[in-house]
């Protein structure tokens, strides 16, 4: 029998959701680890947070020796990942602006608190890095109130604390703000209510099916009840706590993870349970156009290679990452990056493994595939052997972005079509003809094609391609990133450390 729903509210105190927010490197990351003692920093590829994650910890007050818990969510530093930075002031009742003392106000500081002030959401300024040597607070103090922090005791109200997130200098003294200042927003929520909350990630499980991690705002969180959203539903099938352990019900402001949705759903959305959320589901899903209309609209349902190879003359791109929030910073980052001669396009991106399916698009529509976090369906080896198709992926950010740069810069150069490291000498059959290895840094190679030898940045000589093999296999041509072998014919002995470059013939 299903619950009735608010016919008796039984109001109860809920703990608070807290944001922290600052600028790459200031050391959010590390605060939440030494709060928490386990070590996020060390998972993270390359120190930074790359997406949001939510972590409950129970403090005990020493202003009232209360034990109280507190749900932090940790929002990336880099600047592609704005629009993720935005969602979590959404989600949030409280804000830590952290702002490092060595370095002071930077660019995400100032965006950071642009996105506090928008959600016009209370916030602590904590002041990490004070370890460092030749730390001036006062200086830190200015810089703040010349961005418009108001901080206490500089003629305003916002509180502050000086931290160490290395020693933990100052972190229980700033936890302590956070409760005083949870009390006076006076959260509530009725535990008899149907649970609603927000989406907060979206992944593809590769065993599992679809992962959703959720953040509980209201009522309570029950195994087996429906959960919608505006763009997906299910029944939630499994349910763990942000520790990983299975449970069967979770209360405000605990974080989730629940798998049972038949869909990914969209970040940022708000979910309902129960019976509420299937009536709801049902007006909602309405309005929003099944994937597969999306694809036939795009084109991409059933691939017309005529019609697609001439959707422009710019750069087509298939994204790929392994959570929906990173494929939207991804997505936004790209339309960003600088092409002088070729306008990009994505034509599809998607979340989970690089398919068999992204690889017949990039082929009919000569489509480059970018890749962030993910890694590739085995039923792909045999057309990654045998295609041109370019891929460039990534575990971090802005490096899968200098290699797109990279990519774009070649393709701008009026004659350079591609060009090649020279890694392995193997033999020479006489002077001209060689058998050297190496890897595609930009670009395409082809066999039989003419190439320039340079030798510390300068012209060395010239030569021609006699034959192009990948993976022991002669090949047509070969994409930026390979690695392939050359027999050559070239004026001089090719040496480790040379380049070949490629022009247009």
């Amino acid at each position: 029998m299903a619950r009735q729903e608010n016919i008796t509210k039984k109001i109860e105190t809920r703990p608070p959701i807290v944001v922290v927010m600052g600028h790459v490197d200031h050391g959010k990351t590390s605060l939440l680890d030494y709060i928490r003692k386990t070590n996020v920093t060390a998972k993270e590829a390359g120190g930074i947070t790359q997406s949001v994650g939510a972590y409950e910890i129970e403090h005990q007050s020493a202003n009232s020796g209360q034990t109280s818990k507190i749900t932090f969510i940790d929002t990336p530093g880099h600047e592609a990942f704005s629009k993720m930075r935005a969602r979590g002031t959404k989600m949030a009742d409280l804000a830590i602006l952290v702002v490092a003392a060595d370095e002071g106000v930077k660019p995400q500081t100032k965006e950071a608190f642009g996105h506090i002030q928008s959600a016009k959401l209370p916030f602590v300024v904590a002041i990490n890095k004070i370890d460092k040597l030749n730390v001036n607070l006062e200086k830190i103090k200015s810089e703040l109130m010349a961005a418009g922090v108001a901080l206490e005791g500089y003629g305003g109200n916002v509180s502050w604390q000086a931290i160490s997130a290395k020693t933990g200098e100052g972190v229980q003294e700033l936890l302590d703000l956070i409760l005083l200042a949870a009390e006076l927003e006076n959260l509530k929520y009725d535990p008899l209510a149907q649970a609603k909350g927000i989406i907060i990630e979206a992944q593809l499980d590769n065993r599992r099916g679809v992962a959703v991690s959720v953040i509980v705002k209201d009522g309570t969180l029950r195994l087996s009840e429906n959960i919608a959203t505006a763009s997906a539903r299910g029944k939630i099938k499994s349910l763990e706590n942000f520790l990983g352990g299975k449970v069967d019900v979770l209360e405000p402001s605990a974080p989730a993870l629940v798998l049972g949705f038949e869909s990914l759903p969209r970040i940022g959305e708000e979910f309902l349970t129960g019976e509420t959320a299937i009536a709801s589901g049902q007006v909602l899903m309405s309005a929003v156009p099944k994937a597969s209309a999306v694809r036939a609209e795009k084109g991409l349902e059933k691939i017309n290679p005529v019609r697609n190879s001439s959707i422009s003359n710019g750069v087509k791109i298939i994204l790929k990452a392994d959570n929906a929030g990173a494929l939207e910073a991804l997505s936004d980052m790209i339309k960003s990056v600088p092409s002088a001669a070729k306008p990009i396009e994505v034509i599809d991106q998607s979340v989970g493994r690089i398919n068999e399916n992204d690889f017949k698009l990039a082929i009919n529509t000569k489509a480059i595939i970018i890749g962030f976090r993910v890694n590739f369906d085995p039923a792909t080896d045999n057309l990654r052997r045998i295609s041109s198709v370019t891929i460039i992926v990534s575990e971090i950010i802005y490096e899968l972005l200098k290699k797109l740069e990279d990519y774009l810069g070649a393709l701008d150069k009026p004659n350079l079509i591609g060009e090649l490291e020279v890694l392995a000498f193997f033999s020479a059959q006489n002077k001209n003809k060689q058998v050297i290895g190496g890897r595609i840094s930009q670009g395409l190679v082809k066999n039989q094609q003419k190439f320039e030898v340079w030798r510390n940045e300068q012209s060395f000589g010239q030569g021609r391609i006699l034959n192009l093999q990948e993976q022991k296999k002669d090949v047509a041509e070969a994409a930026m990133g390979k690695e392939i072998g050359l027999l050559i014919d070239a004026d001089d002995i090719i040496k480790v450390g040379d380049k070949l470059k490629f022009y247009v013939q």
